[in-house]
């Protein structure tokens, strides 16, 4: 794993701590405007029906990780530069539907659990979107996560109720572009920072 990236490491025993990561890439699919719609009200009728409290992560941070580029302390301007250089070979491949059909906390824990939009048909072509995604950045050298273990889902919030898997109404889009993303850690807040078009 390159320097920089990845979880948080301890630090030895009487030591100052290492700085914390502050800058997270990533690659993702954005929904339009009408799929916002649909889940913001989803969510609206998550809350009424499994009251569930959590803050929904908005309009703004709604989004289906295609590759984890990894966490860093620090812009890392060299890597988005590869990193956006190895995306441009993916510009050929034509654009393609998502959908999900379900819904439910992607993990058991305690506290804090994911609520997230899943599928399965539907989301073929995002698994192979993200499969060729993959191997560019192999390619250029910065691979990072596990994608045979790959599931795509687009979080809602975070709650302490726990939601059983259900199905919905389908919720999705036609995947125009993809997007390089910079979140900043801890401040909720994504930023935009290079789009492809795919081929139509």
């Amino acid at each position: 794993m390159t320097p920089g990236r990845g979880a948080q490491q301890p630090s030895p025993e009487g030591t100052a701590p290492a700085p914390r990561y502050t800058d997270r890439l990533f690659f993702a699919l954005l929904p339009d405007a009408p799929a916002i719609a649909r889940i913001e009200q989803l969510i609206a009728d998550l809350r009424r029906d499994q009251g569930l409290k959590g803050k929904a992560l908005g309009a703004s941070r709604f989004h289906v990780t295609l590759h984890l580029v990894g966490n860093f302390r620090g812009f890392p301007q060299e890597v988005a530069d590869a990193a956006c250089a190895a995306a441009q070979a993916l510009t050929v491949i034509p654009s393609f539907k998502l959908g999900f059909d379900r819904v439910g906390s992607f993990a058991r824990r305690p506290r804090n659990m994911p609520v997230v939009l899943l599928g399965d048909e539907g989301l073929i072509a995002a698994k192979a979107f993200q499969q060729a995604l993959g191997k560019a950045m192999a390619r250029a050298g910065e691979s990072h996560g596990d994608a045979a273990h790959y599931t795509p889902h687009l979080t809602l919030l975070y709650d302490d109720t726990h939601v059983a898997p259900c199905a919905i109404e389908p919720i999705g889009w036609t995947a125009n572009e993809f997007v390089l993303v910079r979140s900043l850690i801890g401040q909720s807040r994504h930023e935009v920072l290079a789009r492809w078009i795919l081929h139509g």
